[in-house]
């Protein structure tokens, strides 16, 4: 058998596990999947009606991102991020996230503004608004401003970083969390960018360390209860 005759159902399988490890992520970040759940490879491929073999690209997928542990013998679980890898998360964001801004500030443009202004009016709405969806979707539009701004800079390096950052930030707020509303405070997303559009970019990385430090203050150790795994998986 020839590697063209391969290459399709090679093609299916990496297609496959990308939609299975996407779903899973975003019920990660969006908290609908708490740490610690497991992820059995018979309940995921029956779910999504795939193979193992699939299940296991997208969960070792997930693994290089730090969202999952595959544990010998167990099985892959939500990963389980613990106090000291909680703090290592923060304090790599008050490192990135104001160098990330002095750099976007360089490539700011009235689009760029007009895009994170959309963004901003979005949060707003979703604040207001109650409900089980709106809350996910509202934790969604959160860390959506924070990729807007990694997005300004160009570098596509540090996007994907940005995005494991705040995929990780989001797994340890859905363990350690205490407000029923978001950490991650539009008001101070408004500040922030009120500081950029005037050019006030010290005031802006001043904001945003100010920021960081308010959504770990509103960690502690109490651990969520996970949902069923199909049920948030809304399939």
């Amino acid at each position: 058998m020839t590697s063209a005759t391969l290459a399709p159902a090679e093609n299916a399988i990496d297609t496959g596990a990308q939609h299975i490890r996407d779903v899973i992520r975003e019920a990660i970040v969006e908290r609908r999947l708490a740490p610690g759940t497991k992820l059995s490879e018979n309940d995921v491929g029956g779910l999504f009606n795939v193979s193992r073999t699939v299940v296991r690209a997208a969960l070792q997928a997930l693994s290089y991102e730090g969202l999952v542990t595959v544990e010998k013998n167990r099985g892959a679980f939500v990963a389980y991020p613990s106090v000291a890898e909680a703090q290592q998360i923060f304090a790599t964001r008050r490192l990135i996230e104001p160098g990330l801004l002095r750099e976007a500030a360089r490539h700011l443009e009235k689009r760029h503004i007009k895009e994170l202004r959309a963004l901003l009016a979005a949060e707003e709405r979703l604040t207001n608004e109650r409900g089980q969806s709106a809350r996910r979707a509202e934790i969604k539009a959160s860390g959506d401003v924070h990729l807007a701004l990694a997005a300004i800079t160009g570098n596509a390096i540090l996007q994907r970083f940005m995005d494991e950052l705040i995929a990780r930030s989001s797994l340890v707020i859905a363990l350690y969390g205490q407000s029923v509303v978001s950490s991650c405070g539009h008001a101070e997303h408004q500040q922030i960018i009120d500081a950029l559009e005037k050019g006030d970019v010290e005031a802006a990385c001043r904001l945003m360390l100010e920021h960081i430090d308010h959504i770990e203050a509103d960690l502690d150790l109490r651990a969520k209860k996970s949902g069923d795994l199909k049920d948030v998986l809304s399939l």
